[in-house]
């Protein structure tokens, strides 16, 4: 039996990013590559924050951040996190973490924290509306 003093923190996910539910009953899972996020870019708290638009890596199949100069799959847009994932709030870091992806969805564009570009919008046109 382990009793010894355990501490938990939470944080408020933000989806004000969200223009509407639509969307949000059906994320798919995903599994992401921590090495691929910048800590003081995606998660400064340890968190990676929901709303990061998501490319998937060609090699291992694991999702990372949109990023249109990369060459490892990630130049193209396929979703945004939908929830807030712990990679590291725990000071334990973690090399890869499951979260849920949305694929269909409004998007209130100046809400994400991460901004998404011209190229990036046009991979997920007719999935994902931006207002």
């Amino acid at each position: 039996m382990d009793l010894n003093l355990k501490i938990e923190s939470f944080t408020q996910d933000r989806r004000d990013w969200l223009g509407s539910a639509h969307g949000t009953d059906a994320p798919v899972s995903v599994t992401l590559d921590v090495s691929k996020f910048t800590k003081a870019t995606h998660y400064p708290d340890g968190y990676l924050k929901s709303g990061i638009p998501l490319g998937k890596v060609t090699t291992g199949g694991k999702y990372g951040p949109y990023d249109d100069a990369a060459s490892d799959g990630r130049q193209t847009l396929v979703g945004f996190l939908f929830t807030a994932q712990d990679v590291d709030a725990r000071k334990v870091a973690s090399t890869s973490v499951v979260g849920s992806m949305l694929i269909h969805c409004f998007i209130r564009e100046a809400k994400l924290p991460v901004a998404v570009d011209a190229a990036g919008k046009t991979d997920v046109a007719g999935r994902i509306i931006f207002v």
